[in-house]
């Protein structure tokens, strides 16, 4: 009798820690995306006479669909608070597209500049990732641990992820850790990606698949392309301005490489 109690102990223990420790392998995230505009924008005439037309924040939902380790980043809808005037302002970032495969190790990535789209097809780039085994924080439901990054030998990045998802993707250009991200803040584009909804329902797989591209560029033609297209003379007569423009011209460098 007591060897019978024993085995059915043993076996709700043994039923509970597997259902415990059940993982999610595709899913739909959305993500709430927000820009700091007062802080990212520059001074002029023009920003001037539009800014009763801006809201403080740049507030967009943007869907991570994911089904073993496929995934596609994409826009979704503008957030409460944004007007017409500055939804048609950043009506680009509804045309960028991010899709993964982190089998093959290659990605394909839509970006839109002043009304045309800039294809880049080319392997994942590594993220150096440091974890802090000491700090938590729950995010959609998930408990998430902190890891963080300098990109572009400057700019920290500070990252919370799940090991209960295992996509090793993330929003936008975010990557690389031992599960998936679901919050990023990078201060100094003022911005953060804050995961409001995990769903493992209602997920179309055959919508994960990278984009149509005819002539795509690898990342290094890329941030050529991008530093040319940006290059901007610095040499003006008003060192604040000239330290505006070149802060400017970074950011927009940086964010169009995440």
């Amino acid at each position: 009798m007591k060897k019978e109690l024993l085995i059915i102990v043993l076996s709700l223990f043994t039923f509970q820690s597997t259902k415990a420790q059940q993982f999610i392998d595709k899913a739909v995230i959305e993500y709430e995306v927000k820009a700091n505009l007062k802080k990212t924008g520059t001074s002029g005439l023009f920003e001037d006479l539009v800014k009763d037309q801006m809201p403080e924040y740049k507030t967009g939902y943007y869907t991570l669909s994911f089904s073993g380790n496929k995934s596609l980043y994409k826009f979704d809808r503008w957030g409460a608070g944004m007007t017409t005037f500055a939804k048609n302002r950043y009506n680009s970032d509804e045309n960028n597209v991010w899709y993964y495969n982190f089998s093959t190790g290659n990605c394909n990535i839509d970006k839109s500049f002043w009304g045309s789209i800039v294809s880049v097809a080319d392997s994942i780039p590594q993220l150096d990732w440091k974890l802090d085994p000491t700090e938590y924080r729950e995010i959609a439901g998930f408990n998430c641990r902190k890891a963080q990054a300098i990109l572009f030998d400057s700019v920290y990045v500070f990252a919370y992820y799940t090991e209960e998802i295992t996509l090793p993707g993330g929003p936008a250009g975010f990557h690389g850790l031992p599960g998936t991200i679901l919050g990023i803040t990078v201060p100094r584009l003022y911005t953060s990606w804050i995961a409001t909804n995990v769903s493992i329902t209602g997920l179309k797989e055959n919508t994960i698949k990278a984009p149509s591209q005819k002539k795509p560029l690898t990342y290094s033609a890329f941030k050529t392309s991008l530093k040319d297209l940006l290059k901007t003379n610095y040499t003006e007569t008003d060192p604040e301005l000239a330290r505006e423009q070149k802060e400017y011209a970074d950011r927009m460098y940086w964010e169009s490489l995440m």
